[in-house]
């Protein structure tokens, strides 16, 4: 006897990826989220592709990975998907104390992110 399986959270037309422990600000992470929400995925990764930005790399394997998981996991058209959410979680932070002037310390913070991607497909319009 096991526990009864619990509901899709999802609905049929959609698919997610979690990545978790990314080593940057939630403020920063979610400047590069912006950047796709809403935006087909082919448009959203050719943005990703030539962004400056450092974190743009792990954002970019985040929607492979959601487009990856729509196609085999629930048989979606990977030429109609469009980023529905792209949201960014607070995780740990790490502390380090820097020596300062006249004894005093100076406190460092090191933010972790979490980020989710969810692609949703949707049909096309004539």
């Amino acid at each position: 006897m096991g526990k009864p399986k619990t509901e899709r959270a999802l609905a049929d037309n959609e698919a997610r990826a979690v990545t978790r422990m990314l080593r940057i600000s939630p403020q920063k992470l979610n400047l590069v989220a912006a950047l796709i929400r809403g935006k087909k995925v082919a448009a959203a990764l050719a943005d990703l592709t030539f962004s400056q930005k450092r974190i743009a790399r792990d954002v970019k394997k985040t929607l492979e990975s959601a487009i990856a998981n729509a196609e085999n996991n629930h048989q979606l058209d990977v030429d109609a998907l469009v980023v529905k959410e792209a949201y960014v979680g607070k995780a740990m932070v790490i502390k380090r104390f820097s020596p300062r002037a006249r004894g005093r310390v100076g406190a460092i913070q090191k933010p972790f992110s979490h980020l989710t991607i969810v692609v949703r497909e949707v049909e096309e319009s004539a």
